[in-house]
């Protein structure tokens, strides 16, 4: 059931009777059947505005209301659609009219303006006479509404009283736990708040916020943290209040009171109550938790934290991120989905009072599914762990896993109504916003733009809702990020997602308006359906839109970006010309070459994506398409050229042609796109570098901007696009060709049209590429550029010297690429008497100077601090560079040098460098001190193709003895780790390569002893052909779960002893003297193959391995075994059984092989078996498995 009313008509009924309306009335003004009928709406429709509240509130008692809303949403969407038609025929004529004001022919001068004027009349009068039968109908259905509202006594309601389900108030969440509960998944979280909370707050006031959205915990963790033991001893007094939804500075200061004072006298006065708390706190060490605040305003919290002072610490928790804005925590703790684990055991002891399944085996794997359904929602599960307490029967468990959440009664399932909550404290032109994005499948990744556009197209963005605001969808789209219905993505930090349970509630409040077609779940869509996805792929079918007949979006949907499927012509010839009251069409990354010629039955529309389609050109009837604001070709690679009369789609305001390389210049009439906003590219092709003017018209472009053909063009016509005067601009790119041939480029023509070019001073990030002038312009290091963020220079290969880039003073990112005329940057970078440059620089990138020889920092002036920000700074592909890195970087955190052979790397003057990565530099010293303070910060360290290491044994271990990773190639000199001071104790993850010397990763005289065992976790060893062992304690490694080791010749087996205890992935590969895995002759205690957690094990070109295990079955986990190019492996388990949880087997290229196990009888989940040029091996025994799914023997004589 949808929820109809206030939220989803009340700002489309504004917006109905409006500027749209009173536009059409004008239209009309002159037909006498067409004009009385919409003043009859103009009368009606506020009346039935003014019941809606009333409306909403009836409809879950009367089924006579709810039908009363659901024909008037329909009605709606109706009067929009005619009134848009109107508007669509006053565009029309419009443009004709200027076509024909505009024309120099000079047989139109002689045609006599009566006719002319006629023929407008003409064509005016036919259309206003179709829509008499639409309007007629309309009138009807609105009067017939107008009846019923007063036969069902609806009326205006002045204060709108909550709802029956409102009425009831909910019970409110106390600091007091359940302590029959173990809780679950917030250690991290509680453990760090609690440091915090313990710090030294004598400064004032310390807050941290909770955020997250309805029932992702955040009370739970504020009660853990409130209880913990150590907390009462660190705070002599606490108090807890839960502020809700009323935020009420006496009631909640008073509560405070109550909770430290507890025979405090009651008052109303919020002075007199603020003065004794101050009094009571003086002293004091303070723990205050505000639980679930809504109320954003700034100065509500200001009054109310006013008589709190040092050693006061507050929790606040909220759904809000603007709460947690306002409230300036100390640290925001965001928090996320629980693991599937942590849900399983809410629901555990929720609906069996236990920790486990014991006892209750039978449903354990039913309950595993369950946990899917919760996606992480701690309310969630412990709602449906409550739900089957009394539940023993599998049955009963299964009914609860196939049942929609939404369906589960609502009484004894808290989910529905914590998180239609937050949807109750949305705005209504928000409510309409989220109610759309019910279209968004589950797990569907979104980009911020993407719906904003949509919503655009839907006409769900309302400017007078926040008129101050300029880009009103971003708004609205970044308060459904801030009240958790959106969430950032944990994929991909450019996109998003809706929690599943968030999609739920979108659904059903959008009810049958929205509809998503998935798979076989919906084939048919309802009649009242307005608009419509489905994911591409899983939907085959197109028979579902044979029933809309007012459909408003056509969105088909991918989950894989990498997927190009075909559409018929039954969709393209059939089905798009019937869906007249389009707004949005996406035809998406299908792949189609040619569109058909529709578009004049498609008046309405005001979105196309035809991205990453291979369409050639676009049919001259989109041009009809006067409503249009979104024409979307990213990705076109076939298209060749916009259409010649793009001119007429006057509401352009998004035309994105993004790497649709084909397309060579601008149409003729560009610049009549006068509402244009985004435009992603500005093409020039010589010749035409004319056209370059028509961006003087194009004003109100923002966002992202690129020129390219920039080569076509001379300084008039780049002087004349007045880019300066487009504020709107924030990134530029400015393109020239690649090709530099002698003829072809004018260097003083470039250097004078780069000067004409002078962007808008608010401009933030601007990349120069392919220019060809002797030196840039002055402007670009112009200190009125005063939010520049990121400068780009590519390619520039004329350019001799860099501007005075150092002015920039808020620069934070630059990039220097591919100038092969530099020779030296120096004192021409930094300018003159510039006392701190480069002031906010954090990142600095040089990449493929040829002929740059010295790097002059200036470090012998005093007076001027140089890069006192710098976090990261990379040098790559600059094989002439001499001398040394500047030495005065405090800020330094990430060091990356890549071929600049003739460069001495000092790392002694970056005390605060955590990732340091060299492949190619001429010596690498360290000239600091061995104080440990100063040089244990490393994390990651990558050293490769060093000619010279100069850093002593005792200062590298000092140096790198805490790096996480550590990395090393091309190390000639290497022959163990601690004979230069290193060591795996301290690394996690370690890779070497090609180092000829390595003997062993320790001396013989410093073994690892079983007191100092590595945490390493991934260990790499390639190319090291004189290593012949591996640690001798590597069986007691607790952590090491990956090893893979590559062209290694002196290794003969792999472990003395056993495999560590942890390791899941095993591959060796080209050790052409591996014998087996483990020593056979050691006499060790053998490790049991149940407590071995190998789950990978894979064996390639390795001639000397003559079997894996003599001793008894490597491990029972084992699933995926792949041996190849055994020339001398006759048996895999010799004298043993397979591995019993073995999935996968892979045997190639082993000619000897004659047995596999002897034992086949407890291996029965092998999924494949593949063999390959076996051909001793004997009968496999196929019989006995019996879930065998893809068997492939190729060469086997015997089997």
């Amino acid at each position: 059931m949808s929820v109809i009313g206030e939220a989803a008509l009340s700002a489309f009924f504004e917006l109905l009777g409006g500027k749209l309306l009173d536009s059409a009335l004008n239209f009309v003004a002159d037909h006498k059947q067409l004009h009385p009928q919409l003043k009859q709406w103009q009368s009606i429709l506020p009346d039935i505005q003014a019941v809606l509240d009333d409306a909403e509130e009836k409809q879950i008692k009367s089924e006579g209301v709810k039908k009363w809303l659901n024909d008037l949403q329909d009605l709606a969407y109706d009067v929009d659609d005619i009134l848009d038609e109107f508007a669509y025929e006053q565009l029309r004529l419009k443009l004709q009219k200027s076509h024909t004001r505009a024309s120099t022919s000079k047989v139109r001068k002689l045609i006599p303006s009566c006719f002319t004027s006629r023929n407008f009349t003409s064509t005016s009068f036919q259309f206003k006479n179709s829509m008499i039968p639409k309007v007629k109908e309309i009138t009807d259905r609105l009067t017939s509404l107008a009846t019923r509202r007063s036969s069902l006594g609806l009326s205006e309601i002045l204060s709108p009283a909550p709802t029956s389900k409102e009425k009831q108030p909910r019970l409110q969440p106390t600091s007091v736990m359940d302590e029959t509960v173990e809780y679950v998944g917030r250690l991290k979280e509680k453990q760090e708040m609690i440091e915090l909370l313990k710090g030294d707050n004598s400064n004032g006031v310390s807050v941290l916020s909770i955020v997250g959205m309805g029932g992702m915990g955040k009370t739970t963790l504020a009660q853990l943290v409130y209880n913990d033991a150590t907390i009462n001893e660190s705070f002599d007094l606490k108090a807890w209040v839960c502020v809700s939804d009323h935020f009420d500075a006496v009631n909640i200061t008073r509560t405070i009171l109550k909770s430290i004072d507890p025979d405090s006298r009651e008052e109303n006065d919020l002075n007199l109550l603020q003065v004794k708390l101050k009094e009571k706190l003086s002293g004091k060490r303070f723990l205050l938790v505000l639980d679930d605040i809504w109320n954003e305003n700034y100065n509500d919290w200001t009054i109310l934290r006013s008589p709190f002072g040092a050693g006061t610490n507050i929790i606040v928790t909220t759904r809000l991120q603007m709460v947690s804005s306002i409230v300036n925590p100390l640290k925001a703790f965001y928090l996320d989905k629980l693991s599937d684990d942590d849900c399983l055991s809410i629901i555990i002891q929720h609906a069996l009072k236990a920790k486990k399944f014991d006892g209750h085996i039978q449903i354990k794997e039913i309950g595993e599914k369950i946990v899917r359904r919760c996606n992480g929602l701690p309310l969630a599960a412990k709602a449906i762990g409550s739900l089957l307490r009394t539940v023993k029967d599998y049955a009963e468990w299964e009914r609860i896993y196939e049942s929609e959440i939404w369906n589960l009664p609502e009484e004894q399932c808290g989910i529905i109504p914590a998180l239609r909550l937050s949807y109750h404290h949305l705005p209504s032109y928000l409510k309409q916003c989220f109610a759309y994005c019910s279209i968004l499948p589950k797990d569907y990744e979104f980009e911020e733009e993407e719906v904003v556009l949509l919503w655009r197209a839907e006409g769900l963005l309302q400017q007078k809702a926040m008129p101050q605001i300029k880009d009103i969808g971003n708004q609205y789209f970044q308060d459904l990020v801030s009240r958790s219905f959106f969430q950032i993505s944990s994929k991909d930090k450019s996109r998003f997602v809706m929690h599943d349970l968030i999609n739920d509630l979108a659904q059903v409040i959008a009810g049958d308006i929205c509809s998503r077609l998935e798979g076989d779940k919906q084939q048919q869509l309802s009649n009242r359906t307005r608009h419509s996805s489905y994911i591409v792929g899983t939907f085959g079918t197109f028979e579902a839109f044979n029933q809309v007949k007012s459909l408003r979006t056509f969105l088909p949907l991918q989950l894989s970006r990498y997927w190009r499927p075909s559409l018929t012509n039954v969709v393209l010839v059939d089905l798009l010309p019937r869906l007249g009251y389009l707004r949005v069409l996406s035809l998406n990354a299908y792949s189609i070459t040619e569109l058909p010629d529709v578009f004049e039955n498609l008046k309405l529309l005001r979105y196309l994506n035809f991205s990453h389609t291979d369409i050639k050109c676009l049919p001259d009837s989109l041009c009809t398409l006067y409503h249009l604001e979104t024409l979307l070709l990213k990705g076109c690679s076939m298209l060749q050229k916009l259409p010649s009369k793009i001119g007429n789609l006057i509401n352009l305001q998004n035309l994105d042609i993004r790497s649709a390389n084909l397309i060579e210049s601008m149409p003729f009439g560009i610049g009549k796109l006068t509402n244009l906003q985004r435009l992603s590219d500005f093409i020039t092709r010589e010749g035409d570098g004319c056209h370059m003017r028509d961006l003087k018209y194009l004003s109100n472009l923002k966002g992202d901007f690129r020129l390219s053909g920039l080569e076509n063009v001379n300084c008039r016509d780049a002087r004349e696009a007045k880019l300066n005067e487009k504020q709107g601009i924030d990134r530029l790119v400015l393109h020239w060709s690649k090709k530099f041939e002698k003829d072809s480029r004018n260097e003083e023509d470039e250097e004078r049209v780069l000067d004409s070019l002078c962007p808008p001073v608010k401009l933030q990030q601007l990349i120069i590429e392919n220019y060809g002038g002797v030196k840039f312009s002055t402007w670009i290091a112009d200190s009125s550029f005063k939010n520049m963020l990121s400068l780009e220079l590519r390619n520039c290969k004329n350019c001799k010297s860099l501007p005075s880039i150092a002015r920039l003073s808020l620069l934070k990112d630059l990039s220097i690429c591919g100038l092969d005329e530099v020779h030296k940057i120096g004192v021409e970078l930094f300018g003159a008497n510039q006392s701190n440059a480069f002031a906010s620089l954090e990142t600095l990138y040089f990449c493929g100077l040829p002929n740059w020889e010295e790097w002059d920092p200036c470090e012998w002036d005093e007076r001027t601090s140089k890069f006192p920000s710098l976090r990261e700074l990379s040098i790559l592909e600059c094989p002439q560079l001499l001398g040394r890195l500047p030495t005065l970087l405090q800020s330094l955190q990430k060091l990356v040098i890549c071929d600049c052979r003739r460069l001495v790397v000092s790392i002694s003057s970056f005390s605060s460098l955590r990732e340091l990565r060299i492949n190619g530099c001429e010596e690498l010293v360290d000239e600091g001190s061995s104080s440990v303070q100063e040089v244990t910060s490393l994390k990651r360290v990558t050293l490769k193709n060093i000619s010279k290491f100069d850093i002593s044994a005792e200062k590298a271990m000092l140096r790198f003895v805490n790096a996480e990773a550590f990395d090393t190639s091309g190390w000639k000199e290497l022959g163990s780790l601690s004979q230069n001071g290193l060591s795996l104790v301290g690394h996690r993850f370690i890779t070497i390569v090609d180092c000829p010397q390595l003997v062993s990763l320790e001396t013989e005289e410093e073994r690892l002893q079983l007191d100092k065992i590595p945490g390493v976790e991934s260990l790499e060893i390639r190319d090291c052909e004189r290593l012949n062992r591996l640690p001798e304690i590597l069986h007691a490694f607790p952590f090491i779960t990956r090893i893979k080791l590559e062209k290694c010749p002196g290794l003969v087996c792999f472990a003395k002893r056993n495999f560590p205890p942890a390791l899941k992935e095993l591959e060796i590969c080209e050790c052409e003297n591996l014998q087996y895995l483990v020593d056979e002759n050691v006499n060790n205690k053998r490790m049991s193959s149940n407590t071995c957690l190998l789950e990978h094990l894979e064996i390639r070109d390795c001639p000397s391995l003559i079997w894996l295990s003599s001793r008894g079955d490597i491990c029972n986990r084992l699933q995926h075994l792949k041996i190849e190019s055994g020339s001398k492996l006759r048996s895999l388990f010799l004298n043993s059984k397979l591995p019993v949880m073995l999935k996968h087997l892979v045997i190639l290229d082993c000619p000897l092989l004659e047995s596999i196990a002897q034992n086949f009888h407890e291996t029965v989940d092998l999924e494949s078996i593949r063999i390959s040029n076996a051909e001793n091996i004997k009968s496999l025994l196929l019989k006995q498995w019996n879930i065998l799914i893809w068997l492939s023997l190729i060469c086997c004589k015997s089997s």
